[in-house]
C-alpha cells in the first residue's frame, strides 16, 4: 500500500500545476463474463482514458494515477511513452508537460473482490455476474488513469461496452447505443472518487419527480434475485420527500440530471454519493421482517446521500482534511430531512441514541481529532469516515443551528452553494458565509468546536433549602477543552400516575468550568436533572446522586422518548467510562427496557447489554450476567405483542444471548416447527439469526448448515452460512477461519467481513487464545500485501479483544514499541484497538469492586 500513497503536499503541488479540461474514459468489460479464469494474474478489463489537461508552468514535470496490473501504452502529446520506463504500478511520470496536454492511457485494469476499483459479484442463485464501481478516497485509479485527488475536477464521458444482454449505467444519462456499447452524456465538473459506472443484468425501475419546470427521471436498482423483495415504491417515495425538502431549502435546483439509486452487492459502505448514480449496500433491500428502525435507517442514508448532490458534489472540499464539510453537513441533513419531511419524524431520537454513541467512541480514542483533521495522506483519509467526521460533525452542526439559527444557517447553505458551485472549498469559505449571515464571530466558534478534539460531561450542582425548592443549580464542565454549550436544563417530577414528566426548563450557554441557571432558582426541588434537555449540544451527560436514584426506579417512566434516550445514552456512557458496574447498566436494562416503545432505542438497549455482559462485566460474573439477559428476553418475547416488531426484537435479542440447553431447545423448535411463539414469524432471516447461536455453543454441525444453505442458496444465504460455519466451537475450525483471511486472498470483502465475525465468539475465549501471537506476527505483512479495506478489516477484527488481560495490552505495546516506522494508519487501528480493550479492562474492575 504505501506505493499507493498520496501526501497532501504532492496533492497541493499537483493542483497548483495543473487544470483539468475533461476526460474521456472507454471501458470494455465483456470480459466480466468470461467463463475460464485467468491462468496467471487476476482478470482484467481493458480502459482506454483520454485526458485534457493544462500546465501552469510548461516544461514541468508531474504524474499521473493508475493502479493496473498491465499498461499497454502511454501517448503524451502524441509522443509514445515507454510504459516499463514511465509506469511504477501506481503513477505514470509525465514529463516536458506543455500549456496544453492530451495524455492517452492504455490500460488492462483488474476486477475487484474487495469492493474497491471496479467489483465483480457472481450471484450463487443464478450464476449472473454483476459490476459496480467504489472509488472514495481513491480508487478511481483502479479503473481508469487519472488525477486522483477532489480539487482536479473535470468534465467525464463514459464509453462502455458491455456483454450482451446487461444494462449499464453511468453518471449521465445514456446517449447512444452501437451493438454492446454505450455512451454516456458529458458530466458536470466533478471529482474523480464520486464517477461511477454500473453494469450487469439488473433489475430496473423507474418513475420520476416534477417540481415546476424541473423533471429527475428517477430510477432504482438491484439484482435480479433480490427483485421480488425489492420494495422501490417506498425508495421512490422517500427520494422525492427528499426533493421537495431539499429544494424548497436550498433554493438550487439539482443539478446532475437523473437520479439512478443502485442496491449492489457486497458493498463495503452504507452508500456514496455518485451524482445521477448513487450505490447503496444492498441489505438496504430487506429479505424478511424488520422493524420501522431499519426503514429509518434506510431512509436517513437515502437522504444523506442525496444531501450530498449540494455538499460534497457541487461543492467540494479541496482535501480531505475538510472531508467534515460534506459528511458532518450530510449525516446532519439525513436527520433533519427525516423530521422535516417523512413519516420518521423521531429521527432525533435514533440520532441522540445511536449516531452519538458512534461519535462518543470515537471522540475518547487516542486517534481522537479536531472535526477538521490533518490528514497527511490517503492512508489517513480512508480511517477518518469515523465517527468524529460523521456524528460528531453533525451533532456540532445541530448545535450551531442552536446557536446562529434555522433560517441564518439554511441561508448560509444556500450562499455559500450559489458562490462556489462546481468548485472546491475549505473551512474557511463556509465560516464566512455563516458569520456573514448570522453576524456571529464564526472563528471563536470554529476554534471551539471545529479546530479541538474531545467530549465535555456536564455535570449538574443542585443545592435546595429546608422548604425543597431550589437554592442553585449550576452545571460543571469537565475536559481537557472547556466549551461554549448552549443547553437546555430539564426539571423533572414523578405526577400522580408515576410517569416521570418535566416542569421545568431554561436555555443556558454554559461556558467555564461552572456555570450557574439562575431561572430554575425558585423551582421546585426535582426528582431528576437533565442537562442536556433537547440534545442540543455534543456532550456526556451526568447526573447528580438523586437522579441516579430516582432512574434506577423510573427510568422506563420517562414520557418524552428523546428525554429517555438521553437518559440512557448517559448510562451508557458511565458503563463504558467505568463509573457505573456493567451489572448496574444491565439491571437497569432488566428493569426498564420492557417499556421502551422506540424499537431503535431498545435494539441499542439489547446491543449494549450483550457488550456490559461479554465485554465490561467481572469475569466470574459473565455466565450469570448472560443468563438473567436471557431470561429476560425469553420473557419479553412470549409478553410482547403477537406479530409486533417488538416481538420480532425481543426475539433476535433472545437468539444473541441464548445461554443454557434450554434456550437452545426452544430455538432448535422453532426451526424446526415443533414450538411456537404466537405470532412470531421464524422466516429466512431470522432462521439465520436462531442458527448462528447454536452453531457457536455445538449445537448443530456443518450438515446442518449446509441443509439451510441449500434451502437458502443465495448470496445473503452464503454469507449467513460461512459465518455459522466460522463460528462453531472447535479448534480445527478457528484455525481454517484463520488461514481463510490471513493466509489467502481469495475470499472476497463480504466473505471475508463474515468470517471475521463468526470466528470471533465471546463464548470460545479459550479457542481464540493461540491467535494472540500470530495476530501481532502478520499484520504488518497483511497490511503490505492488502487492500486498505481488506487491511483494516482484518486488523481490526482479528484484533485479540476478547483475550481481555493485562498481558494482552502488554503484548499490544510490544508492538507498538517495536514498529514505531510501520505505517501510521495501521499503528492508529492496533491503538484503537488497545484503548477499547484498556476501557474494558477498567469496567471489568469497576464492576469487580461493585460485588464486593
Amino acid at each position: 500500500m504505501p506505493g499507493e500513497n498520496l501526501s497532501r503536499d504532492e496533492a497541493r503541488e499537483r493542483a497548483e500545476l495543473l487544470s483539468v479540461d475533461g476526460y474521456e474514459v472507454v471501458l470494455d468489460l465483456r470480459s466480466a463474463v468470461d467463463e475460464a479464469e485467468p491462468a496467471d494474474g487476476p482478470r482484467t478489463f481493458r480502459s482506454v482514458t483520454t485526458v485534457r489537461f493544462r500546465a501552469a508552468a510548461p516544461g514541468a514535470s508531474s504524474f499521473a494515477d493508475l493502479i493496473a496490473p498491465s499498461v499497454n501504452s502511454v501517448t503524451l502529446n502524441g509522443r509514445e511513452l515507454d510504459p516499463a520506463v514511465v509506469f511504477d504500478g501506481a503513477r505514470i511520470a509525465l514529463d516536458g508537460l506543455a500549456s496544453e496536454n492530451v495524455l492517452v492511457v492504455d490500460a488492462d485494469c483488474a476486477y475487484s473482490r474487495t469492493g474497491e476499483g471496479m467489483h465483480r459479484f457472481v450471484d450463487p442463485e443464478d450464476g449472473e455476474v454483476y459490476l459496480y464501481t467504489q472509488y472514495e478516497p481513491a480508487d478511481a485509479r483502479r479503473v481508469y488513469a487519472n488525477f486522483e485527488q477532489p480539487d482536479l475536477k473535470a468534465p467525464y464521458r463514459f464509453e462502455v461496452t458491455a456483454p450482451e444482454g446487461w444494462q449499464v449505467w453511468s453518471n449521465g444519462v445514456e446517449e447512444s447505443r452501437e451493438g454492446q456499447t454505450r455512451r454516456f452524456a458529458e458530466t458536470a465538473p466533478i471529482s474523480t472518487y464520486i464517477t461511477c459506472v454500473v453494469a450487469g443484468p439488473y433489475h430496473y425501475v423507474t418513475d420520476s419527480y416534477t417540481r415546476g419546470d424541473l423533471t429527475i427521471p428517477l430510477g432504482a436498482i438491484c439484482r435480479k434475485g433480490l427483485a421480488k423483495h425489492f420494495d422501490a415504491d417506498e425508495v421512490f417515495l422517500v427520494t422525492k420527500q427528499g426533493f421537495d425538502l431539499f429544494h424548497e431549502i436550498f433554493d438550487y435546483p439539482y443539478p446532475f440530471g437523473k437520479y439512478d439509486q443502485a442496491f449492489v452487492p457486497e458493498y463495503n459502505l452504507g452508500a456514496m454519493e455518485n451524482p445521477g448514480m448513487v450505490t447503496f449496500r444492498e441489505e438496504y433491500i430487506f429479505r424478511g421482517k424488520v422493524t420501522q428502525a431499519s426503514y429509518e435507517r434506510r431512509a436517513n442514508t437515502i437522504l444523506h446521500e442525496m444531501a450530498h448532490m449540494w455538499f460534497g458534489d457541487l461543492v467540494t472540499m479541496k482535501w480531505w482534511d475538510d472531508l467534515w464539510l460534506k459528511e458532518s453537513f450530510a449525516d446532519f441533513m439525513g436527520s433533519f430531512a427525516l423530521v422535516e419531511a417523512t413519516r420518521f419524524d423521531q429521527a432525533w431520537v435514533t440520532f441522540a441514541n445511536s449516531r452519538k454513541a458512534w461519535a462518543y467512541r470515537a471522540d475518547q480514542l487516542p486517534s481522537t481529532h479536531p472535526i477538521t483533521a490533518d490528514i497527511r495522506d490517503l492512508e489517513d483519509a480512508k480511517l477518518n469516515f469515523d465517527g468524529i467526521t460523521y456524528a460528531k460533525g453533525a451533532a456540532v452542526l445541530k448545535q450551531l443551528v442552536a446557536y446562529v439559527g434555522r433560517d441564518a444557517f439554511l441561508e448560509g447553505a444556500r450562499r455559500y452553494f450559489k458562490a462556489n458551485a462546481y468548485g472546491n472549498t475549505t473551512l474557511d469559505d463556509l465560516l464566512s458565509v455563516l458569520g456573514e449571515v448570522s453576524g456571529r464571530d464564526m472563528a471563536e466558534w470554529s476554534r471551539a468546536w471545529l479546530q479541538t478534539a474531545g467530549v465535555n460531561a456536564l455535570t449538574p450542582v443542585v443545592t435546595c433549602d429546608a422548604g425543597g425548592r431550589v437554592t442553585e443549580l449550576a452545571v460543571v464542565q469537565d475536559g481537557d477543552e472547556l466549551r461554549p454549550h448552549r443547553v437546555a436544563v430539564g426539571l423533572y417530577r414523578l405526577d400522580p400516575d408515576g410517569a416521570l414528566v418535566r416542569y421545568a426548563r431554561a436555555e443556558a450557554d454554559v461556558a467555564g468550568v461552572r456555570t450557574v441557571v439562575g431561572e430554575l432558582t425558585g423551582q421546585e426541588k426535582p426528582a431528576l436533572v437533565l442537562v442536556n434537555d433537547e440534545d442540543l449540544t455534543y456532550c456526556k451527560i451526568r447526573f447528580d446522586e438523586a437522579s441516579l436514584t430516582t432512574l434506577r426506579s423510573h427510568l422506563g417512566s420517562v414520557t418524552d422518548p428523546l428525554s429517555r434516550a438521553l437518559c440512557w445514552s448517559a448510562l451508557w456512557n458511565l458503563t463504558r467510562d467505568g463509573l457505573m458496574p456493567a451489572r448496574d447498566f444491565v439491571s437497569l436494562v432488566l428493569a426498564h427496557s420492557g417499556r421502551e416503545t422506540d424499537v431503535g432505542v431498545l435494539q441499542m438497549l439489547h446491543a449494549q447489554a450483550l457488550t456490559a455482559v461479554t465485554r465490561y462485566a467481572a469475569p466470574d460474573w459473565r455466565e450469570q450476567g448472560g443468563k438473567v439477559l436471557a431470561a429476560c428476553a425469553l420473557q419479553e418475547l412470549r409478553f410482547a405483542e403477537p406479530g409486533s416488531e417488538h416481538q420480532l426484537t425481543w426475539a433476535r435479542f433472545f437468539a444473541a444471548g441464548a445461554a443454557t440447553e434450554g434456550d437452545f431447545q426452544l430455538l432448535l423448535g422453532l426451526l424446526e416447527g415443533s414450538a411456537r411463539i404466537d405470532g412470531l414469524e421464524v422466516d429466512q432471516e431470522l432462521r439465520w439469526d436462531f442458527l448462528l447461536p447454536l452453531a457457536a455453543h455445538g449445537a448443530i454441525g456443518e450438515e446442518v448448515l449446509a441443509a439451510e444453505l441449500a434451502r437458502d442458496d443465495t448470496a445473503s444465504g452464503k454469507r449467513h452460512q460461512v459465518r455459522c460455519l466460522a463460528a462453531r466451537p472447535s479448534a480445527a475450525v478457528k484455525d481454517q477461519a484463520w488461514a481463510a483471511v490471513v493466509e489467502s486472498d481469495a475470499l472476497s470483502n463480504a466473505l471475508v467481513e463474515a468470517t471475521i465475525a463468526g470466528m470471533q465468539q465471546s463464548s470460545q475465549r479459550g479457542l481464540l487464545a493461540p491467535y494472540t501471537e500470530p495476530y501481532f506476527a502478520v499484520i504488518e505483512r497483511i497490511w503490505a500485501d492488502r487492500s486498505i479495506q481488506i487491511g483494516m478489516d482484518v486488523v481490526r477484527g482479528l484484533y485479540p479483544s476478547l483475550q481481555d488481560s493485562q498481558a494482552t495490552l502488554d503484548a499490544t505495546d510490544a508492538w507498538l514499541a517495536a514498529h514505531e516506522s510501520a505505517a501510521p494508519a495501521l499503528r492508529r487501528l492496533v491503538l484503537e484497538s488497545r484503548d477499547d480493550l484498556a476501557r474494558a479492562l477498567r469496567a471489568q474492575a469497576c464492576d469487580v469492586a461493585a460485588a464486593g
